[in-house]
């Protein structure tokens, strides 16, 4: 590239399900190299396999980016002068140079059949050697072509690669060098036309003016056969995109990360109450770092600072507590009316309010959300712990579990005493219904803290975990709290006699 000219970076997914971890950190890295640089982030939708890539994916997958901050300066939806911007509506533009390097013999149409190519490279793994295509068809006569064209057959296309090697500087991970015996011929177009990977990112990087192809380290080896490509385009040496290949990111169990060792799809983690912060923030982890030990940072502290040269070659793990203690830490530190905001979605979906919320639940919820915002690490945890005050009466129940240790024979004298305090309590207050359950409990009974309040807690939430107990009892209100406890008794009584 021409050390002047602007920078231009592109996220180029496939998106043929979720988005997942290994996309969104070449995203990441993508967008913060552009907006440090003042360079353009430019989003293309490689679609060419149609069976594959379903307009339900794209629009998950802008969905996807939108969620996390990474907005794109040209793209779907964008737009842009080097448009458009999804290969499935770019046909014609990888057909033309096709036919060029056709013309202009840097390629030549193959027509091997699958069974003849397994076969030669069978062949050749036994012999020691290379195995893979052996340039059969490189310089066929006009008779055998007329041959094999009398036979039915249909060929793909081409790129004839020169003997040698590939060398060039990778910006992560140094000098990187292909020898061409392990680069063979490879095809640019399938038999019905149709482009191949090599052919469209490469032809797309240069109309696109891409100066720098940031990605993951499982296209390392795809490298020279671009290069080629660019060459046979008539592009300067100077002028090729510089390469920087981001390391892997592995599971617990060293493989890359996937279904079978760890949750790969971003949208689950959004689904699971994962703040776009805190995904961002631990995804920019896995291979980079703004130094001095920081782990906590927002996307555009990370735009400042993003460097290339501070990217790891190591392949990096992904740790699902690590990301669920950020999480945490990033919820606590969200503005109360932010947090709101997050936690409304999550309930609605459990149905515990609606869509939008009534009034009166609005203002209920509104209250609890500081109780619980420093015990979640996830915002789905905010249907659990707040559920208690949102239902009905009438669907209101207590976990069998934690049921089965609180609420015993030995509880029934804990529960009455409560539920007489607390009837008597006035005015109704966090702090009265402190002191009224301590009196009763603690004074009056002599019980311990622990084995006085967990039955209490069980039968006023329904759950051994709770928000704060005496604020939660505020806010369920005196009638409904004693009902509760009235019901617990049965339950206790039941334990007692079965």
């Amino acid at each position: 590239m021409i050390d002047d000219e602007p920078v231009r970076v592109r996220f180029a997914p496939s998106p043929s399900g979720d988005l997942h971890v290994g996309n969104i950190r070449t995203a990441l890295y993508d967008w913060a190299f552009a907006r440090r640089t003042g360079g353009v982030f430019v989003l293309r939708i490689e679609d060419t396999d149609r069976s594959r890539v379903t307009d339900e994916y794209v629009a998950s997958a802008l969905g996807t980016l939108r969620w996390l901050g990474l907005d794109w300066d040209e793209g779907p939806e964008a737009g842009g002068e080097y448009g458009p911007y999804q290969q499935s509506q770019r046909l014609d533009i990888y057909a033309h140079w096709a036919a060029e390097f056709l013309a202009d013999g840097h390629a030549y149409y193959c027509y091997c059949t699958p069974e003849e190519l397994a076969q030669r490279r069978a062949a050749a793994r036994a012999a020691g050697g290379p195995s893979g295509y052996d340039g059969h068809c490189r310089d066929l006569t006009p008779g055998q072509v007329a041959a094999y064209q009398a036979d039915g057959r249909r060929p793909v296309l081409r790129l004839r690669m020169p003997d040698g090697s590939t060398t060039f500087t990778d910006l992560v991970r140094g000098e990187v060098t292909f020898d061409h015996a392990f680069v063979p011929d490879f095809v640019l177009q399938r038999a019905d036309g149709s482009p191949l990977y090599p052919l469209a990112v490469a032809v797309d990087d240069v109309l696109m003016k891409i100066t720098h192809v940031v990605r993951g380290e499982d296209l390392l080896s795809s490298t020279p056969r671009q290069l080629a490509v660019y060459r046979a385009m008539g592009v300067a040496e100077a002028d090729f995109p510089l390469f920087a290949h981001l390391p892997y990111v592995l599971g617990q169990d060293g493989q890359k990360l996937g279904k079978r060792n760890g949750v790969a799809s971003v949208n689950w983690y959004r689904e699971e109450g994962f703040l776009p912060e805190a995904m961002c923030n631990y995804l920019a982890l896995l291979g980079w770092s703004p130094g001095e030990d920081r782990e906590s940072f927002t996307l555009a502290e990370m735009a400042a600072e993003f460097d290339l040269a501070r990217v790891n070659k190591n392949a990096a793990q992904f740790d699902l507590r690590k990301l669920e203690s950020m999480n945490g830490d990033k919820i606590r530190a969200l503005d109360p009316a932010d947090f709101l905001a997050r936690i409304t979605p999550f309930l609605q979906r459990a149905g515990l309010v609606a869509d939008p919320p009534a009034a009166a639940q609005a203002r209920l919820v509104a209250a609890a959300a500081p109780l619980i915002q420093t015990r979640i690490s996830r915002l789905t945890e905010a249907a659990a712990l707040l559920g208690f005050l949102l239902v009905s009466d009438e669907d209101f129940a207590v976990d069998p579990d934690d049921a089965a240790k609180s609420l015993t024979a030995g509880s029934e004298r804990t529960l009455k005493a409560a539920g007489a305090a607390l009837a008597g309590t006035g005015p109704w207050s966090a702090a009265a219904i402190e002191a009224a359950l301590k009196h009763a409990l603690l004074g009056e009974l002599g019980m311990k803290p622990r084995p006085a309040f967990a039955p209490v807690r069980v039968a006023v939430t329904g759950r051994r975990i709770s928000p704060p107990l005496y604020e939660s009892i505020e806010l369920l209100g005196r009638d409904r709290a004693v009902a509760r406890l009235e019901h617990a008794i049965g339950l206790a009584s039941a334990a007692a006699s079965s």
